[in-house]
């Protein structure tokens, strides 16, 4: 009887220490699946527009030219995001122009960007209108004859060829600052008084009767780029428009 217990336990004791490994085995399979799940769950959630804007400008390259800045950017896109889930843009778009007007005209302040790309196609100098402001926009206006800029977004309209040039229609999408703009016809055209000579000569840009002009030599290729659905973005902060416009209310997700 001794003998068969001498046996039995050696045995017991290696099949049970068998069991051991085996479950020591098991427990990092079971805890890494644990942790690809939590990981999926992170990855899973949606970015909000406010964030997913932050990535783009993020990747987009200043180097050589004048940046613009990161809030004025995640304005403009919570906008165009706006516009285009409303069907005032198209599904594909991906062209978005923006003029910061907070900043002295004699700075490169248009910007036209290409989301996709992640790039920026065209750094410009743009003029405000006469009755907006001197070197620095301060009064804007939706009447016309005012001769003053509008703020808010605009859809591109089509092309003609008109007292001022080659020159681009615009819609205005918000309301009671800048829908009359098709009826006032503030369009975007070249302009000679929108150069750097004008600047050294005058010491701030010319203006326009209201419409967003550029240099003569990009109103072209600039117009060509954005025409036909796209949106632009005119900025100050102004905090009446800013809180009122129905495009800049922020949404949960994107």
């Amino acid at each position: 009887m001794n003998k068969v217990l001498l046996i039995l336990v050696p045995v017991l004791f290696f099949a049970t220490s068998f069991l051991k490994v085996e479950d020591s085995k098991r427990e990092p399979i079971e805890t890494s699946t644990k942790t690809q799940e939590q990981n999926l769950v992170v990855e899973s959630e949606p970015k909000t527009t406010a964030a997913y804007a932050e990535e783009i400008y993020s990747s987009i390259g200043f180097e050589n030219i004048n940046q613009l800045q990161s809030d004025v950017f995640s304005k403009a896109f919570i906008g165009f995001t706006n516009l285009k889930k409303e069907g005032k843009l198209d599904e594909d778009s991906h062209l978005l122009t923006i003029c910061d007007f907070s900043l002295s005209s004699k700075e490169k302040r248009l910007w036209v960007i290409d989301l996709n790309e992640k790039k920026v196609l065209y750094n410009s100098l743009v003029a405000h209108g006469k009755n907006t402001g001197e070197e620095f926009a301060q009064k804007f206006s939706n009447t016309e004859s005012s001769l003053q800029s509008s703020l808010g977004f605009f859809i591109t309209e089509t092309t003609y060829n008109g007292s001022n040039g080659y020159s681009l229609k615009l819609l205005g999408m918000d309301s009671g600052y800048n829908d009359a703009a098709f009826k006032r016809a503030i369009v975007m055209h070249g302009a000679d008084y929108v150069s750097e000579g004008f600047i050294k000569s005058q010491k701030r840009l010319g203006r326009s009767w209201g419409c967003p002009a550029v240099p003569r030599a990009l109103a072209e290729p600039i117009i060509n780029t954005i025409k036909g659905k796209n949106c632009l973005f005119i900025y100050y902060p102004d905090e009446h428009y800013l809180s009122s416009s129905k495009w800049l209310k922020t949404e949960e997700n994107i």
